[in-house]
């Protein structure tokens, strides 16, 4: 998937209007209201750019940020067969400080997103995982009405309540700072595809574990 590249305004317009670079719903279905409706709303305040949920050791010597999209398959094969090993052999050992950063090529993938930060730093890998391990069964066939209410499940089982979901899922102030902070992210890594890699500066695609374990394997004090 490639990313294109649209000013902050454009960017939330088409994500909550109803446009996406995916396209999910079948022809003539109608879509669901969106959660986050007053991103589309100019407030001409400026976004604040989010921090970073980090896991792992914070002077871990190695860095790796993913970029990903919640609706990539891609990026749900490389949590479900990369992820794992990854997190077992080098960021629980401390070897690897390992940061996600979302991308939202579409209105779902920022969907996701909420839901995931919502969540809060503590359990954010947590329901990430949940979102990408489940991405074919709440993304369905594509009804935004249906996406809202898988995504609000996942939310649910991770422990938030009704009115934290709902509060969070038209919280547009959220969502705005959220595209704010990918934009920028992703400009200045020049990120254009999902997964991409970034090993301490250096930029990657996708790839299997043997050959990132190999990149790190480098990389450590030997």
């Amino acid at each position: 998937m490639k990313r294109r590249t649209f000013t902050l305004a454009a960017l939330s317009a088409i994500l909550v209007a109803g446009g996406s670079f995916l396209t999910f719903r079948k022809p003539g279905q109608t879509a669901a209201p969106l959660p986050g409706a007053a991103l589309a709303q100019d407030t001409g305040a400026e976004p604040v750019i989010r921090p970073d949920f980090v896991l792992g050791q914070a002077d871990a010597p190695i860095e790796l940020i993913e970029y990903a999209s919640y609706t990539c398959p891609h990026c749900a094969s490389f949590h479900a067969q990369v992820f794992p090993q990854l997190k077992a052999n080098y960021i629980d050992t401390g070897k690897v400080k390992f940061i996600h950063r979302e991308v939202y090529f579409d209105k779902f993938g920022l969907w996701a997103g909420m839901v995931a930060q919502c969540a809060g730093e503590m359990r954010y890998y947590g329901v990430s995982g949940m979102i990408y391990d489940t991405q074919e069964e709440w993304i369905g066939t594509g009804d935004a009405g249906a996406i809202a209410d898988n995504l609000r499940k996942i939310g649910a089982k991770a422990g938030l309540s009704k009115a934290d979901l709902d509060a969070c899922m038209n919280d547009g102030a959220m969502a705005q700072s959220m595209v704010a902070t990918y934009q920028k992210n992703a400009e200045a890594d020049d990120v254009q595809a999902t997964p991409t890699l970034i090993i301490d500066g250096e930029k990657h695609s996708n790839m299997s574990y043997d050959e990132l374990a190999a990149i790190l394997d480098a990389k450590l004090p030997q």
